[in-house]
């Protein structure tokens, strides 16, 4: 791992970048070497120890999110310790602070979305390794506002995935608006759903999972759902609301078809394939709802990582070093991660 000892010494580390991109076996990713970034005016200079692999990096390495920016580094659930704060920073955070940094990196703070308390609609909003360098790195630099003080008990590994796969489920279930003591259906059952089951349980919901990966159905029992079946399934009885995980369109009609009058499916990816047509009497009437999660505002990740920390879910890692990215990404393609994989960087 690079160190920084004197800011005016140029240092170089470790980073991948999505070369071209494309289908995940024609090695999208590039590992290359960079000089460590300079932080600027309220922005932190992270040592990064940790980064989780998400289906959205996937997603940026194969296409399906057209680049932003060329040679980007993908990783968004960065964990790491602050090695300089740049002014205006340095009130909030100090070198050594252990810290965070998730999928939104900026707004512009004067939009009526912004204005409103849904900064994550905002057209100007920015995101970590899509529009600024990620994760996939030994350094990366990020917004001072838009970053999250972490504890120091837990490793960093089980932090990680909380900054994404955590915080979008978190906002997927607020969204899914589930009542008290509901019944939830899950469909995908991967870094996200795992989480978000065990939140749901700890605030007294039935789960039931539907996922294809039978590794996945026995994970969703080990953790307390109710009953795991296959993703075409049909749940053993009416779902109050239900979470699609899965990037899987064809899975729309079928989350819908499972709800009980005045049921909410929530889609909880930033990429879907295409939805079939939807029947109104089977999948619409009795004011059933279809609603879209987009990304997460700073109050969803605060509220959610205060909420991890009461309920301490148990985070089911595969972990890969840093020089490991493009096989972390090629076995999330392939399903072959039950849980989360993370990147380590120590």
């Amino acid at each position: 791992m690079a160190t920084m000892d004197s800011r005016s010494e140029v240092q170089r580390t470790s980073c991948w970048v999505v070369e071209r991109p494309g289908p995940i076996g024609s090695t999208p990713l590039r590992r290359v070497e960079r000089s460590v970034p300079e932080p600027g005016a309220g922005e932190l200079l992270i040592e990064v120890t940790a980064c989780g692999v998400c289906r959205t990096d996937l997603h940026l390495a194969e296409g399906d999110l057209p680049p932003r920016m060329p040679r980007c580094t993908p990783g968004h659930e960065i964990v790491g310790r602050v090695r300089y704060a740049g002014h205006g920073a340095a009130e909030d955070f100090r070198p050594g602070d252990r810290v965070g940094a998730a999928w939104l990196a900026g707004t512009c703070g004067e939009c009526r979305f912004c204005r409103s308390g849904r900064e994550n609609l905002c057209p100007d909003s920015r995101y970590t390794g899509w529009d600024r360098h990620g994760g996939y790195a030994g350094h990366a630099v990020v917004d001072a506002r838009y970053a999250y003080p972490l504890p120091e008990g837990p490793p960093d590994e089980e932090l990680a995935p909380l900054l994404c796969a955590g915080i979008i489920g978190y906002r997927a279930l607020e969204r899914a608006q589930l009542p008290t003591g509901g019944r939830l259906g899950l469909y995908g059952f991967g870094a996200s759903a795992h989480l978000t089951a065990q939140l749901a349980l700890a605030r007294g919901a039935t789960v039931h999972v539907l996922t294809r990966s039978e590794q996945a159905r026995r994970l969703a029992l080990e953790l307390g759902a109710a009953s795991a079946g296959g993703a075409q399934d049909r749940p053993p009885e009416p779902l109050d609301a239900a979470i699609l995980f899965a990037p899987v369109g064809d899975l729309v009609p079928v989350a819908l078809a499972a709800l009980s009058p005045g049921g909410t499916l929530a889609v909880a990816g930033i990429h879907l394939t295409e939805v079939p047509p939807l029947d109104y009497q089977r999948h619409l009437f009795q004011e059933r709802t279809l609603r879209s999660v987009t990304a997460n505002t700073r109050a969803d990740g605060r509220a959610y990582l205060a909420e991890a920390a009461r309920h301490r879910p148990a985070v089911h890692v595969q972990r890969y070093r840093l020089d490991q990215a493009d096989t972390a990404l090629a076995d999330l393609a392939a399903d072959r991660i039950t849980g989360v994989a993370v990147l380590l960087n120590h």
